[in-house]
């Protein structure tokens, strides 16, 4: 045995016995589920029965519970039918905090799920507005599928003045009160506070109106009314000369002239505590942050009497990303392990749990008659995570399900990447650019800024090479002691009305899913000045694709409706950033996603290649990585592929290349700089990485026989007649033109293999 994983594997039945005698679950495969469970509207399948009602049982015990289930596998339905088990009948109150654009889906599911159920929208908390939106606390019910506002109108206040106690008698069944994060954070805006003393001896002076005194600044100075003009907010801790005991004295208010509201989820944590039994955070791993939203979920804390949290990704590689979400669940807990809340606690935390790098540099110099050294010391923060965090912190507070869990409920999924090789001039122009910018980093070595700057151009430059200026970065110069600007490379500007090798691969691969009825979503990352997204939709329409494009300026509320839209105008692709599309929305009418590129984010990458697969969905799904052979954005779906595994093991899904990871030190953009600089992944192709890891898994797990499932040839999608007989829209932007030479083939290796059975489902995520 050579690796912990080969001690794991070779005495998994032993120690798996051994666990579970140490270890019982509060809820076994075993055990009957909660009778409630099937009084719910819609059937629970095995295994969302047995989280719920183990969910249940834990929340009777405890304040807070979570719940880690991947995109699709009914974490709502989940959250609404634990609280149906712990409600038992009797009235109840619940908030829900989720994103903003997907309020009305979460009430949608509560009305649909919850015998009785009653669900009302908190959309905001101010006076005035505009008369044609709808303020305040609003109710909404079911008209056709969609939800409508009808019905009851409140507002927190009411509800504050109306108490526990009325509100049972008013409303003697379950009522869900959601809000969206974004919304719930929003209060007044704000201004300074001060007064110009007009007499004694601080005439003219600016003043602190609970005080009267001068305010001073730390080197004890007056300040002036020049120390307002930033848009800081300025406070004091005032003394009682008496008792000398100590209060916050704060130099700001409401400005009275702009915006007057206050933001709900303040109001609810300030006035309402305790009013509510229940609550629920969606999206956890938004609220890690020390944010407005991030303070949210400490404020359902104690606003009710049990929460939950749900997310699908619950950390992103980091084990400190738990810090805040520990302490503002469990804080308890947290406190009872040492832990103090704030930036030393969460280093103490990242030290016990994950990994610290400690750089210290010595620099020697020569003084007048000695000499002298001086000493610095950087902490860094690296990716990676202990095993004892799962134990001691998610082992008995967390239920995880999985897609695997629910398979046999779903269709088939496959995974695979599109390996393409560029075209000759473009092959010649990026190994320059690369050779160039290598070159700036082996000479700058340790520059952040120029690390982020060339690495997001390598990755960008194969799928836009035009419209490129002179690439200039800053480095410190120590003879000087100043930044100084210096030239790094001028990319070569390629034609812009040439179809390149990814695009053709792109079209012809999506022509061949929409000759079998598929429609397909398209994801790419850089949608800036050099707008990728733009260049994708003006050669699918070339190709007479009917295509549309979801922007940021949609509003997040309205993108599902703007789905429906584009369904009914009969658009067959749907191109975006993957952040727009990565929380809440179902993607169920395109079972074909494509990442033309991926980014850096590990929690979008899982999000967004979930939105299709997912409970509802009755096409088999395909999610495809197309990415230039030997380029920057090869190595980037590789190492990201790596990092993953650190993020699953908090997840329960333990792999040797997982635990092996624990031992890397690296961030994403340090390891892809170090091989472009190093030229370290030479030779080493991920879809070898992968295999192996496949391989790994198959001596635990045995594969089982496969049973093909019979495809219909018929269309999957019932794409409107109309589209075969009308012409394609003529786009009247740059005319493309197919290169002469011959088109090189795609190399047939996948960087994944591709999973058609169901224990290999989900390769890319371990």
């Amino acid at each position: 045995m050579e690796t912990t994983f080969d001690y794991l594997r070779a005495h998994a039945a032993e120690l798996g016995a051994h666990i579970l005698e140490t270890y019982p679950p509060l809820q076994s495969t075993k055990d009957p589920v909660e009778p409630a469970v099937a009084t719910l509207l819609r059937k629970a399948l095995p295994a969302q029965g047995l989280a719920i009602t183990g969910t249940a049982k834990y929340l009777r015990q405890a304040k807070a519970a979570r719940i880690v289930a991947e995109c699709g596998a009914g974490k709502t339905f989940m959250a609404l039918g634990t609280i149906h088990v712990l409600a038992a009948g009797r009235p109840s109150t619940t908030l829900v905090m989720c994103p903003s654009h997907i309020t009305h889906k979460w009430a949608r599911e509560v009305l649909l799920t919850i015998p009785r159920a009653r669900a009302f929208l908190i959309e905001d908390m101010r006076n005035g507005g505009d008369p044609k939106k709808q303020h305040g606390i609003c109710e909404v019910k079911l008209s056709k599928g969609k939800t409508v506002y009808e019905g009851k109108h409140l507002t927190l206040a009411e509800m504050r003045h109306m108490g526990r106690s009325e509100w049972r008698k008013r409303f003697s069944g379950p009522v869900f009160f959601i809000t969206g994060k974004d919304k719930g954070k929003l209060g007044y805006f704000w201004d300074h506070a001060y007064l110009k003393a007009k007499s004694g001896p601080n005439l003219g002076s600016i003043v602190n109106p609970d005080s009267g005194l001068a305010i001073l600044d730390s080197e004890r100075q007056k300040l002036t009314h020049l120390d307002f003009d930033d848009k800081v907010k300025v406070s004091e801790t005032l003394t009682s000369p008496k008792l000398g005991t100590t209060r916050f004295s704060a130099l700001w208010q409401a400005d009275r002239n702009r915006i007057q509201r206050m933001a709900p989820i303040e109001y609810i944590g300030r006035y309402m505590r305790g009013w509510f039994d229940f609550a629920i955070a969606d999206e956890l791993h938004q609220l890690a942050g020390d944010t407005a939203q991030g303070n949210g979920l400490g404020v359902l804390g104690r606003a009710a009497q049990r929460l939950i949290a749900l997310t699908g990704t619950l950390m992103g590689g980091y084990a400190d990303d738990l810090f805040n979400i520990f302490f503002r669940m469990e804080p308890r807990t947290m406190v009872a392990e040492g832990f103090a809340y704030g930036g030393q606690g969460r280093r103490d935390f990242q030290e016990q749990y994950g990994v610290l790098e400690t750089v210290e540099k010595v620099k020697e110099a020569d003084n007048a008659c000695s000499r002298a050294t001086k000493k610095t010391i950087h902490v860094l923060r690296k990716p990676g995570a202990s095993p004892l965090l799962f134990g001691k912190f998610l082992m008995n507070t967390t239920a995880f399900l999985s897609l695997e869990d629910i398979s046999d409920n779903l269709p088939r999924y496959d995974e695979s990447v599109i390996s393409v090789d560029m075209d000759a001039g473009l092959q010649a122009a990026y190994e320059q650019l690369e050779e160039d910018i290598r070159n700036a980093m082996q000479a700058h070595r340790g520059n952040k800024s120029l690390m982020s700057i060339l690495l997001n151009t390598l990755l960008l430059y194969p799928d836009h090479p035009y419209d490129f200026k002179e690439i200039w970065a800053r480095a410190f110069d120590p003879t000087t002691k100043e930044y100084e600007k210096f030239l790094v490379t001028t990319p070569e500007n390629l034609a812009q009305d040439v179809l390149y090798a990814k695009e053709r691969e792109v079209i012809a691969d999506v022509k061949e899913e929409l000759r079998q009825g598929r429609r397909c979503q398209i994801y790419a990352t850089f949608t800036g000045e050099k707008d990728v997204t733009l260049r994708l939709e003006t050669v699918l329409r070339q190709a007479g694709i009917r295509v549309a494009v979801l922007r940021s300026s949609v509003p997040t509320d309205k993108r599902e409706d703007w789905y429906d839209r584009q369904l009914k105008a009969g658009i067959e692709v749907v191109i975006c950033h993957p952040k727009l599309v990565e929380t809440g929305l179902d993607l169920l009418a395109f079972p074909t996603l494509y990442f033309y590129e991926t980014g850096y984010s590990l929690h979008t990458l899982r999000q967004a290649s979930r939105r299709s697969w997912r409970i509802g969905q009755r096409h088999p799904v395909k999610v495809k990585f197309v990415t230039y052979a030997g380029t920057m954005q090869e190595t980037c779906l590789r190492l990201m592929g790596k990092k993953m595994l650190v993020a699953l093991m908090m997840e329960g899904k333990f792999s040797g290349e997982g635990l092996q990871s624990l031992d890397t030190d690296e961030d994403l953009m340090s390891a892809m700089a170090r091989e472009l600089v190093e030229k370290a992944g030479v030779g080493e192709s991920a879809d070898a990485i992968w295999r192996e890891l496949d391989h790994e898994r198959q001596k635990v797990q045995p594969r089982p026989t496969v049973v093909e499932i019979e495809e219909d040839p018929t269309p999957t999608l019932d794409l409107p007649a109309v589209m075969a007989s009308e012409p394609a829209p003529v786009w009247t932007g740059i005319h493309l033109v197919e290169p002469p030479v011959a088109v090189k083939k795609r190399k047939k290796a996948s960087l994944w293999p591709t999973a058609t059975q169901d224990d290999a489902q989900l390769k890319l995520f371990g």
